[in-house]
């Protein structure tokens, strides 16, 4: 597999990098970007690809669930440095269909960390089971795993909120918020926040 990945990197050196050799010269002297893109560390999605972002636009923070944490240095970190230093303008969070972070909040588990992670979840789904029957039906089953995904992404923007680093710049308007959903069955990105 490693070998794989070293091909594919030569071809995008002769092709992509070797096409654009003065975009990437540019940003080999440094990075703008105007965006910290927070996703789902899903395989399937690739951030770059389904924005149809150019290399140096989105500043990325990948992992399981698109989880917002309010007690991670990690997090903490990325955020401290895309807003005070990178100057970014807008911080999406980005959910997405068929997320196995979602489908794991019903699961009981053996895993040390993933449970321990994903509590900064669970409010999702407690929030959208507490507006539903409950479902019988594969389709009312997908539909409720819709709901929890969109609605986690809401309940993280909520947990980006109590960082006093994103209420200030939110206050100083150095910055907006936004919620996406990315739809794998379509390819669709849309607004849900």
């Amino acid at each position: 597999m490693i070998d794989e990945l070293l091909e594919g990197n030569k071809k995008f050196q002769e092709t992509e990098f070797k096409n654009n050799i003065q975009r990437y010269n540019e940003l080999a002297k440094g990075q703008k970007p105007s965006v910290l893109w927070i996703g789902c560390s899903d395989s399937r999605i690739q951030t770059g690809h389904i924005t149809n972002s150019a290399p140096g636009v989105l500043f990325i923070q990948r992992n399981i669930g698109n989880v917002a944490p309010i007690h991670d240095w990690n997090f903490a970190t990325v955020l401290e440095y895309a807003v005070k230093h990178l100057k970014i303008q807008h911080i999406v969070i980005c959910g997405h269909s068929d997320c196995g972070a979602i489908k794991a909040l019903d699961k009981e588990t053996d895993d040390a960390y993933i449970p321990l992670w994903l509590n900064n979840a669970t409010e999702a789904k407690s929030r959208v089971d507490a507006k539903i029957k409950t479902p019988v039906t594969p389709e009312e089953k997908k539909n409720r795993s819709t709901m929890i995904e969109q609605e986690n992404v809401r309940l993280q923007i909520e947990h980006l909120k109590k960082y006093p680093l994103v209420k200030e710049a939110l206050k100083n308007k150095a910055i907006q918020v936004h919620g996406l959903y990315y739809n794998l069955d379509t390819g669709a990105l849309s607004k849900i926040a």
